[in-house]
């Protein structure tokens, strides 16, 4: 079918869970193999609104910032790293760079100068994407990094007014060049097109176009509630905890704590005392595991001390046991097993 974005927005509302959110480059080679056609433009939910917001380009949640001065409302929407400390810079501007890589969790610097845009297409071609520095100790390691090499180089954090329509905090990115450009004012709405490998273009909202909904069948939760709380939560508004029976809802877990705010979430994961296991709320026994070494033994021995299960919000997403009193994030599902 083709929509205005605006029918398109609440046919996926109506009908699944909302337009869809691409948050990092492996959901947009999911995208593309779910449209499967290399001639049409399809929209997504990412609109255009009047309010600018400090996102990563690699899609993290900003948690940390540690500027020079405080930003100002100017139109530098870019950042550079500087003897420690971050400053804003206008885009266009040629600058060194250094670029993550993923698959070898490394920093790599590149000393030859390009306007950040450049610099962002440069580390997804040939690692992951520029960097994102998420806390103190990241910022002291990669700017040691820079210290040996240049005084100054582009990081990954930039500034638009672009948000998505589940209200999805990720920065990720996927403009083809020159764009966004706001031809004639009125092009407030995101593209993708299909036959330009899939990079996207700022439209017109009321063109009417394919669209592509997704259907989270999890869901976090920011409040900072108890276990016994977080379940009674879920169960009052959606179905239940998560339960995490296999490899594949692990990676759905994975994506959903993304956008936490703690560092630990709740999955339904509780200790079973007198029997000495781990159960699910879907009261299924634990076969699959992904638990932090020595997490699946570190239960409590009375019922003011019970454990329940959580996962790191973090780099790698592992299981820990922790009191049921904490107060965390916590994922639901959706859907009926």
């Amino acid at each position: 079918m083709k929509m205005h974005w605006t029918e398109a927005q609440r046919y996926c509302r109506e009908n699944y869970t909302d337009l869809a959110t691409v948050n990092n480059i492996n959901d947009m080679k999911e995208l593309k193999k779910t449209v499967n056609n290399n001639r049409v433009n399809v929209w997504i939910g990412l609109k255009r609104t009047g309010v600018y917001k400090w996102k990563w380009s690699l899609g993290d949640p900003v948690k940390y910032l540690n500027w020079e001065t405080e930003p100002s409302t100017d139109t530098n929407n870019c950042s550079v790293m500087r003897n420690g400390t971050w400053r804003q810079q206008d885009c266009n501007v040629n600058m060194s760079l250094i670029c993550y890589n993923d698959s070898s969790k490394s920093y790599i610097i590149d000393s030859s100068t390009t306007t950040w845009r450049e610099a962002q297409r440069f580390c997804r071609q040939y690692h992951t994407d520029l960097i994102s520095v998420r806390n103190q100790t990241e910022n002291q390691l990669i700017n040691n990094i820079i210290n040996d090499h240049q005084s100054s180089v582009w990081i990954g954090l930039f500034r638009d007014s672009w948000e998505w329509s589940d209200n999805t905090d990720s920065g990720f990115r996927y403009w083809r060049s020159g764009q966004p450009d706001n031809f004639g004012g009125s092009e407030d709405c995101t593209e993708v097109r299909m036959w330009d490998q899939g990079q996207w273009n700022d439209a017109p909202c009321s063109n009417s176009l394919t669209f592509v909904c997704q259907e989270d069948e999890l869901i976090l939760i920011q409040k900072n509630l108890s276990w016994t709380e977080a379940l009674r939560y879920c169960r009052k508004n959606h179905v239940d905890l998560v339960s995490v029976d296999s490899e594949k809802i692990q990676l759905w877990v994975k994506a959903a704590v993304h956008q936490a705010s703690t560092a630990e979430v709740w999955l339904g994961l509780r200790h079973f005392c007198s029997l000495r296991i781990w159960f699910w709320v879907n009261e299924e026994i634990v076969f699959y595991q992904n638990w932090a070494p020595g997490n699946e033994t570190a239960v409590g021995g009375s019922e003011s001390k019970a454990k329940s299960g959580a996962v790191q919000s973090g780099v790698d997403h592992l299981w820990i046991s922790l009191p049921e009193s904490h107060k965390l994030n916590f994922i639901c599902t959706r859907k009926e097993k």
